[in-house]
């Protein structure tokens, strides 16, 4: 069989590889071959062999591969020169060596230069247009033997072979798995009580005074901080005593008392204005480099660095959230697996990637949000007051949106409309403000589909336990619980502990109302049937949206 006649069943990819590191990353050459470029033609099979024994292969431009392979389709494929002593009479006999090794060189219409590729396996949460960010190039430069959906979550685990554009970088190296940031389904048996207290440092003596709940011991702050922000507790744990020693020790004096994750400001003293500082550092940087809003960190001298475009999330937050206080070889010593941070993470919990490994990805293939519908009672209007932004903080992921019923007052007032269920669940958590309802109904809040409403006053406010069904009165909304300016309802999403953004590959959809984020944090639309629904928190007549009598 003759190389054009299998060429459509072979998969072209050139890429610059050396061998494969421990870690799993391909390290290009200090310096490129000096033979000219060539297409290597490669059976899958061999391919994926010369992948996993770490081989090298001749360096493509690698939108000029997309050319050619696209051509092939079309049937329009450009000339090529076959090298008779590697194709052979286009014979195949017993003892003839595979088709695979044999190489073509490009004619002109494929101008091929040396710049190398990037072997990218596809992580949790990825998509085209975000991993084309990362690493600095088109999307219609990143080529794979799979398909490749233009908006939709990408497959984890799919190789794709990219450009190698940038030169300086910070370390690749994974640190922290996705699952040990958020508050996912590997913390759901952990007892956060029962660790501080047999640490016995001086948090297991602390207590603090909370505007919200009166006097908290620092069990209970790491515990609300956690599951408020769905940020990992042993993450908040393993900080506060990399930064402090407050786990395990007993500081006195000095910034690590008033100061202890080492934010110094007069007005963020205290354990809970320390924590809500880190895990907002941690929240931009895991969710603005998942979403592709972050490319680089800033250190405190305002030096930046390019991030690493094949970090997982979790990596990426933990390398943002030491910019914010360390650069140089500090920020190096905090984020070096081997001796830094990671290592003291490891030794309190044992090996995070042993966790991992039981509940990542976080986001499975074909992740769908189940059906929910306008959070009001039919027949009611309300305004849509805040396109895309935070989920919590005012920081991190852009997974909320805000809706506050029609009314002549202004403020915070006592409303008499009611926030309904936009789907059925079980209520796994009701205070400060707060109603969150568990889809799968196994009574966690970090596992499965949960949706958190905000602003939900206490009198008449479903209890924790309860059972809701889609479309059941839960509460009214209010001021209470978070930040608020005037009564109104913020409800966001989770899944697996991880916030989804409003608008991306599983757009926030209420009763078929589509939400789009617009430029800045809350503004946006939602869309249906051709009409446009324009946030707004001035609440005018283009933002308001009907539940009508016929909608689900």
């Amino acid at each position: 069989m003759t190389i054009r006649r299998c060429f459509p069943f072979l998969i072209l990819l050139a890429v610059l590889l050396s061998a494969c590191a421990g870690d799993g990353y391909f390290i290009p050459p200090s310096a490129p071959p000096e033979s000219p470029p060539v297409l290597s033609v490669l059976y899958q099979d061999d391919l994926i062999a010369l992948l996993e024994e770490g081989q090298d292969t001749a360096p493509v431009d690698i939108k000029q591969l997309a050319e050619v392979l696209q051509a092939e389709e079309d049937g329009d494929t450009p000339d090529r020169t076959e090298d008779p002593a590697l194709v052979g009479d286009g014979q195949t006999g017993e003892d003839d060596q595979p088709a695979a090794a044999a190489v073509l060189t490009a004619t002109p219409q494929v101008t091929l230069d040396s710049s190398s590729a990037f072997l990218y396996y596809t992580q949790a949460a990825d998509t085209l247009p975000v991993v084309a960010t990362r690493f600095g190039v088109d999307p219609s430069e990143i080529v794979s033997r799979e398909p490749i959906p233009e908006t939709a979550y990408l497959t984890p685990g799919q190789l794709l072979v990219i450009p190698r554009r940038l030169t300086e970088t910070t370390t690749p190296q994974h640190t922290m798995p996705d699952s040990e940031v958020v508050y996912s389904p590997s913390a759901t048996d952990f007892d956060i009580e029962a660790f501080v207290a047999q640490a016995g440092g001086k948090l297991s003596t602390y207590e603090q005074w909370l505007q919200s709940t009166g006097t908290s011991t620092g069990a209970e702050i790491i515990s609300r901080v956690a599951i408020e922000n769905s940020i990992n507790p042993r993450l908040l744990l393993s900080l506060l005593e990399y930064r402090s020693g407050w786990v395990f020790g007993n500081p006195q004096g000095g910034e690590q008392e008033d100061y202890p994750m080492g934010y110094i400001e007069p007005y963020e003293k205290g354990l809970y204005n320390q924590l809500i500082w880190a895990v907002n550092q941690l929240s931009i940087g895991y969710y603005a480099y998942r979403e592709g809003r972050m490319t680089e960190i800033i250190y405190p001298d305002g030096s930046s660095m390019r991030l690493a475009p094949d970090l997982n999330a979790g990596s990426a937050a933990l390398q943002y959230y030491f910019a914010q206080q360390y650069q140089g070889q500090e920020w190096a010593r905090a984020v070096d697996a081997q001796s830094g941070f990671p290592a003291l993470h490891a030794s309190m919990f044992g090996d995070p990637w042993a966790r991992a490994g039981s509940v990542e990805p976080l986001f499975p293939r074909g992740l769908s949000q189940p059906p929910l519908i306008l959070p009001f009672t039919r027949g009611w209007s309300w305004a849509h007051t805040g396109g895309a932004h935070g989920a919590w903080e005012r920081d991190g992921a852009f997974a909320a949106l805000d809706f506050a019923p029609g009314s002549t007052q202004a403020g915070c007032y006592p409303s008499p409309a009611w926030v309904t269920a936009s789907a059925s669940g079980l209520v796994v958590r009701s205070d400060h403000g707060v109603v969150a309802v568990d889809h799968d109904g196994d009574g966690f809040e970090q596992t499965g589909w949960v949706i958190i409403y905000l602003h939900i006053e206490d009198k008449d406010r479903v209890r924790a336990g309860e059972w809701v069904d889609t479309g059941q009165e839960i509460g009214h909304p209010s001021c209470e619980g978070g930040i608020s300016t005037g009564t109104h309802l913020h409800i966001a999403r989770k899944y697996n502990g991880e916030w989804i953004p409003a608008d991306g590959p599983l757009p926030f959809n209420l009763g078929g109302w589509v939400a789009h984020a617009g430029e800045q944090a809350y503004q946006g639309t939602l869309t249906r049937d051709g009409e446009t629904i324009t946030a707004c928190t001035c609440a005018n007549a283009a933002s308001f949206i009907t539940r009508g009598e016929d909608d689900p």
